[in-house]
């Protein structure tokens, strides 16, 4: 394991929708999906970021520690795609196993499990795994690649006692069909270490990012989920 530099986008001190209590968010460089609502474009490029080393992390998240404890917090790498810098992002889980600090993964894990993933795994306390569409032809539209490794990855969390929340991005039109959501509740009835499943709804907050890099934002004319629609997604997901 040799990378001790990341490519970092942005941090967020605190962080309170990313796992449990309050956390230090990290939003990682470069994203393999392309998903259609992303509110983070501007993570895509894997070239782009600011580059820091893991003493440069430490030193910005250890000054929060005592907000994070007293809160039951932690950190939290977000993305992008963090399983992209899996040797920099498994250096600092094992740093900050080292200074007693929660550790939360947020993937796709639309990568494959390989031997770095199983190793980064064993110091994550929790994953935070996005189910982009149970439907693989739908993942595929929605997010330019298929859904089979994502699945794999919660099959493999759930055989390996890792806990987990799933979380399911709400989009009118692409993933509020009835019948899908009642086939991920039914996968997500099958995996034994699921502590919660979360309804995200979809914002179009991220939308200026797009037209900064000239990128043309195809879910323009997407409005929001209303609260009945968003109950209703709760009622079938069961939560």
């Amino acid at each position: 394991m040799e990378n001790s530099i990341g490519k970092i986008h942005s941090f967020e001190s605190f962080g309170t929708v990313d796992g449990p209590g309050i956390r230090f968010v990290i939003f990682m460089q470069g994203c393999p999906l392309k998903c259609k609502y992303c509110h983070n474009r501007d993570t895509w490029n894997a070239s782009g970021g600011t580059e820091y080393s893991i003493e440069d992390v430490m030193k910005k998240l250890l000054r929060l520690k005592p907000y994070m404890k007293t809160s039951g917090g932690g950190v939290t790498v977000s993305g992008g795609e963090p399983l992209l810098q899996i040797d920099f992002v498994t250096k600092l889980f094992q740093k900050l196993k080292e200074a007693n600090i929660h550790t939360a993964l947020d993937t796709s894990g639309t990568l494959p499990i390989h031997e770095k993933t199983q190793t980064l795994l064993e110091y994550t306390d929790l994953v935070l795994l996005d189910i982009k569409h149970i439907d693989n032809q739908k993942c595929i539209e929605l997010t330019g690649a298929p859904n089979h490794n994502t699945l794999h990855f919660a099959n493999y969390l759930s055989e390996h006692n890792i806990p987990m929340w799933i979380r399911q991005v709400l989009i009118p039109g692409f993933t509020d069909d009835e019948n899908d959501l009642k086939t991920l509740q039914e996968f997500i009835s099958h995996l034994k270490t699921v502590e919660k499943v979360e309804i995200l709804p979809y914002h179009d907050l991220g939308k200026f990012k797009w037209k900064e890099l000239n990128e043309k934002y195809e879910l323009e004319n997407v409005i929001p989920p209303t609260a009945e629609e968003i109950k209703k997604a709760k009622k079938i997901l069961e939560i």
